[in-house]
C-alpha cells in the first residue's frame, strides 16, 4: 500500500518537472535534476516496499489500516520533501519537510520568504501537493482498489473525515470515486473561473489547485492581495466556501435531493458562523477606518472571514493589524475550521455542534436527573458513545495543543506567547497565517530546525485528525492478542 502512495506521488513529479521542462527549464537545470533524482528515489522506495509486502494479506483490519494511514503521510511528507532540499531554495532539509507537510496537509504555512521565486517546476509541485493531499492520498488509492474489504471503509472514515454511512452504495470504493469525480469538477470550474478573471493559465492552475484544496499557497508574494482583482476574490471565496462544504452533501444536492438543505444541521451551523462572522468582521473593519460600510469592507470581512474558518489561509489584508475584537473573532474561527467530509481543517463544526448541545444538556440534567434528553444531528440519534468521543477528541485536541506550546516555547524562547500559540494554533489545525511572529505577512523561516520538524509532525497530525497518528506511538496497539 505505501508503495503505491509512492508510485501516486512519482506521478506527479513526473507532471511538475514535465511541465517545467515545457514552460522553459532545461533539462540540466537544477530544479529539474533534483525531480530526477527525487523520481528515481521514489520509485526505488516503491520497489522495496512492494517487494517486502507481497506475501503479505490482503485483508485490512483497524489496526492495519490506521497503522497504513499514518505511515503514508509520513512517508509521503518525506519524499515530498527532496524537491525542495535537492533544489536550490537556500533553505536547510527541515525547511523542506515543513514545506513538504504543509503541502500535503493543506496547511499553507511556509518555510520560505522567497517562495514566489522558484523555478516554475518548484511551485507547481508546492501547489500540486496541496490538491493531493486536498482529498487525501488513501482516498485516491481507496477508490481504485476494491481488494481491501471492510478496510477500506477504515481508512476513508479516518482519512477523509467521513464515515461509509454517508454514502448510499454499499461499497466504499464507489463512495471513495465519487469524491474524486467531484473534486475534479470542482477543480476544472474553479480553473476556468480563475482563467476568465484575469489570471494566467500558470497562475490559474496553481490557484486552483490551492482553493479546492483548501490549502491557501500562492505563487505570489502578497497572496491574492497581488492580483488586485475584487472578481478574483469573490471567485476564490465562493470556491473556498465549496470546498469547506461536506462534499457528499453537495452532491446529493446536485443531484438534486434537496431534502439535504434542511437536513444537515452542520452546514446549516457553518453558513451561519460564516455570514454572522462575515458581518461582525465588516464592523469592526468600519469602527476601526471610520468610512462607511461599502464593498470594500464587506469584500476583505467575507474573504478573510471564508479564508480562515476553511482553514485554506489566503490573505487580502493584515489582519494582524486589526482591531482585538476582530482577531478575536478570528481564532474562533481557526478553532471551529470547517465541516467534516471536506478538504478544510479545524476541529469540525459538527463538533463544536454536538459538545455545545451536550454541555447545554448536561445543564439541564444537573436539576433535572431523572429526564432523558436524546440528540439529534442530521436527522440522526446520536448514541452516548458518539457523543463522547466527540468531547474526547475536543479535549485531547486541547492537550495536545497545550503540550506542544509547552515544547516550542521551550525550542524557542524568544517567541512571544502569542508567537507561541499562533505556531502551534496555525499548524495542528492546518490554519496557516497566525499572529505576531508568524502573521500573515510573516514566514516560519526564523524558526529552529527541530521546531519546524515538531511543528510539521502536528500537521500531520491535525489532518488525520489524532488518532492514525498517535496509535503509531502506543505501545498496546502492536501487542498480539489470542
Amino acid at each position: 500500500m505505501l508503495s503505491l502512495v509512492l508510485i501516486a506521488l512519482a506521478g506527479g513529479f513526473s507532471v511538475c518537472a514535465a511541465a517545467g521542462m515545457w514552460l522553459g527549464e532545461s533539462f540540466g537545470s537544477d530544479s529539474i535534476q533534483a525531480f530526477v533524482l527525487t523520481i528515481a528515489t521514489v520509485l526505488g522506495l516503491a520497489v522495496i516496499f512492494h517487494l517486502l509486502g507481497r506475501r503479505g494479506e490482503a485483508k485490512l483490519f483497524r489496526r492495519e489500516a490506521l497503522c497504513a494511514i499514518g505511515l503514508s503521510w509520513i512517508v509521503a511528507t518525506l519524499v515530498g520533501a527532496l524537491p525542495f532540499a535537492l533544489s536550490e531554495t537556500g533553505g536547510s532539509w527541515a525547511d523542506a519537510i515543513f514545506e513538504s507537510a504543509s503541502g500535503l496537509t493543506t496547511t499553507g504555512a511556509t518555510a520560505y520568504s522567497n517562495f514566489y521565486e522558484f523555478p516554475q517546476s518548484l511551485l507547481l509541485w508546492r501547489s500540486m501537493s496541496q490538491w493531493i493531499g486536498g482529498l487525501g492520498v488513501v482516498v485516491f488509492f481507496v477508490a481504485i482498489l476494491s481488494s481491501l474489504g471492510a478496510g477500506a471503509k477504515i481508512l476513508f472514515s479516518n482519512e477523509s473525515s467521513g464515515t461509509s454511512s454517508d454514502f448510499d452504495q454499499g461499497r466504499i470504493q464507489s463512495g471513495a470515486l465519487q469524491l474524486m469525480v467531484f473534486y475534479l469538477c470542482v477543480s476544472v470550474l474553479c480553473l476556468l473561473a480563475y482563467k476568465l478573471a484575469g489570471m494566467n493559465w500558470f497562475q490559474a492552475v496553481n490557484h486552483m489547485m490551492t482553493t479546492v484544496s483548501t490549502g491557501g499557497f500562492s505563487t505570489e508574494a502578497m497572496s491574492m492581495e497581488q492580483f488586485q482583482s475584487p472578481l478574483i476574490e469573490w471567485i476564490a471565496v465562493f470556491f473556498m466556501i465549496v470546498c469547506g462544504t461536506t462534499f457528499v452533501w453537495m452532491i446529493r444536492l446536485l443531484r438534486g435531493q434537496r431534502h439535504v438543505l434542511w437536513r444537515n444541521n452542520e452546514v446549516g451551523w457553518f453558513f451561519a458562523i460564516l455570514i454572522s462572522s462575515t458581518l461582525l468582521l465588516t464592523l469592526f473593519l468600519v469602527d476601526q477606518t471610520g468610512q462607511l460600510p461599502g464593498h470594500d469592507s464587506l469584500r476583505t470581512a467575507a474573504f478573510q472571514a471564508v479564508s480562515i474558518m476553511t482553514t485554506t489561509g489566503y490573505s487580502t489584508a493584515d489582519f494582524a493589524q486589526w482591531l482585538p475584537p476582530a482577531q478575536m473573532a478570528l481564532l474562533l474561527m481557526m478553532f471551529v475550521g470547517g465541516c467534516s467530509g471536506s478538504t478544510s481543517g479545524g476541529v469540525k463544526v459538527v463538533r463544536i455542534v454536538i459538545a455545545v448541545r451536550a454541555a447545554m444538556r448536561s445543564i439541564t440534567q444537573a436539576f433535572r436527573p431523572n429526564v432523558t434528553i436524546p440528540m439529534r444531528m442530521s436527522g440522526h440519534t446520536l448514541g452516548e458513545r458518539a457523543i463522547h468521543s466527540v468531547v474526547l477528541f475536543i479535549i485531547l485536541m486541547t492537550a495536545i495543543q497545550l503540550g506542544a506550546m509547552l515544547f516550542v516555547a521551550g525550542s524557542e524562547p524568544e517567541l512571544s506567547f502569542a508567537g507561541v500559540f499562533s505556531c502551534v494554533q496555525a499548524t495542528l489545525f492546518n490554519i496557516g497565517p497566525g499572529f505576531a511572529e508568524v502573521g500573515p505577512t510573516e514566514n516560519f523561516q526564523f524558526l529552529r530546525s527541530n521546531t519546524k520538524v515538531f511543528l510539521s509532525l502536528l500537521m500531520i497530525l491535525g489532518r488525520l485528525e489524532l488518532y492514525a497518528v498517535l496509535v503509531l506511538f502506543v505501545p498496546a496497539t502492536w501487542k498480539r492478542f489470542s
